[in-house]
C-alpha cells in the first residue's frame, strides 16, 4: 500500500478507536454487587426508593409481575439493580417487600413489592429524578414509594437541593 493510501486508512482506524473508547467510558454502569441496599429518601416527588448511593430507583410499566422485560438497549439506558447475594433493606425500606428475579442473562435483579428495580442513565448524581414519567421502550417509568407502588406525580428534575437526604 502506498503512503498516500495508508494515511487515510490509519486516520479512519484511529477515528473508529476513538469513538469506541468514548462510548465505553460514557456508558452507564449497571449496579451489580454481592449485596444491594434499597432505602428511602425524600425528593421533590415525595418519599422514594433509592440505592445505597442515593440514586433513584424506578419501576417500568411494561414489566409483568416479577419478570423484567428490559434488556439490550433498554438495560443500557435503564440499568437493572442487580445483586448476587440477598438485597438489604436500608432506612425506611420494608424487608418483606424485597426480593429478586432471574433476568434473561441469568443474573439476579432486585425487586420491591414484586416490581423489578432500575436506575436511569440520565440521572447523573444522587438526587436526580430525570427518569420520572418518561415513556421509553414502550411504557412509562415511575419512581417507587416505600409501600412499593408507583408515584406518578412530578417534581423538579433534580432533587439534590435542600430536601435531598441520601
Amino acid at each position: 500500500m502506498t503512503r498516500s493510501r495508508l494515511v487515510p486508512v490509519l486516520a479512519a482506524a484511529a477515528a473508529v478507536l476513538l469513538v469506541a473508547v468514548s462510548a465505553a467510558t460514557a456508558a452507564p454502569q449497571a449496579t451489580s454487587s454481592r449485596t444491594a441496599t434499597v432505602k428511602v429518601a425524600h425528593r421533590a416527588v415525595g418519599q422514594i426508593l433509592v440505592d445505597s448511593k442515593g440514586r433513584t430507583l424506578y419501576l417500568w410499566k411494561k414489566d409483568t409481575g416479577k419478570k423484567s422485560k428490559c434488556s439490550g438497549d433498554c438495560a443500557v439506558d435503564w440499568p437493572p439493580l442487580r445483586v448476587s447475594g440477598k438485597p438489604t433493606a436500608g432506612r425506611g425500606a420494608h424487608r418483606s417487600l424485597l426480593g429478586t428475579t432471574k433476568r434473561s442473562d441469568g443474573s439476579r435483579q432486585v425487586t420491591y413489592n414484586g416490581h423489578p428495580l432500575y436506575r436511569f442513565a440520565g440521572d447523573r448524581k444522587p438526587g436526580d429524578t430525570n427518569g420520572q414519567g418518561l415513556d421509553g421502550f414502550g411504557a412509562l417509568w415511575w419512581v417507587v414509594s416505600p409501600s412499593g407502588s408507583q408515584i406518578t406525580g412530578s417534581g423538579s428534575a433534580s432533587g439534590g437541593g435542600p430536601g435531598y437526604s441520601p
